[in-house]
């Protein structure tokens, strides 16, 4: 494997990481949330995470590396916060959407730093826009929980 393909798979690796705790952190809070429509978001957002680490696997294993299989070890450990502070708060909508925008801002933070390596680095073009096409979906789950957040809280 080429220098450049060990940097892309380490690159990609991370991202399946940080997908697969999006994967598990929305449906953990679709779990604990009331409101159903909500709860329809926060499943159709962990299938859409699992369709995200499919895609970053397959491009490792295209590059010739072994993807990643497992989330982060931040990423359980901010699940079971979730889970605690739930608890703690009787599992409002606002508190449990107010953690999931944490976990949303971690992911953005990973995937727009990977994005810059990517560049930074010349990884290939398919790795590139993968990584964006991916940041932009991540962003918009971002923007979408802050504006149910803020909904909720309005409505409190």
């Amino acid at each position: 494997m080429t220098d450049i393909n060990k940097e892309a798979v380490s690159l990609l690796n991370d991202l399946i990481e940080t997908s697969k705790d999006g994967e598990k952190g929305f449906h953990t809070s679709a779990e604990d949330i009331k409101n159903p429509e909500i709860k329809a978001y926060f499943l159709s957002r962990s299938s859409e995470c699992a369709t995200a680490v499919r895609e970053l696997q397959a491009e490792v294993r295209a590059l010739g590396g072994d993807p990643e299989n497992s989330s982060t070890a931040a990423g359980t450990v901010h699940r079971l916060w979730v889970e605690l502070k739930a608890a703690v708060t009787g599992k409002s909508d606002e508190a449990v959407l107010n953690e999931v925008e944490r976990g949303e801002d971690h992911a953005l933070k990973a995937y727009r730093d990977a994005q810059q390596k990517a560049v930074e680095k010349a990884l290939p073009t398919n790795v590139v826009s993968l990584i964006q096409r991916q940041l932009a979906g991540v962003q918009a789950n971002h923007d979408k929980v802050k504006a149910l957040r803020d909904s909720v809280r309005r409505a409190s």
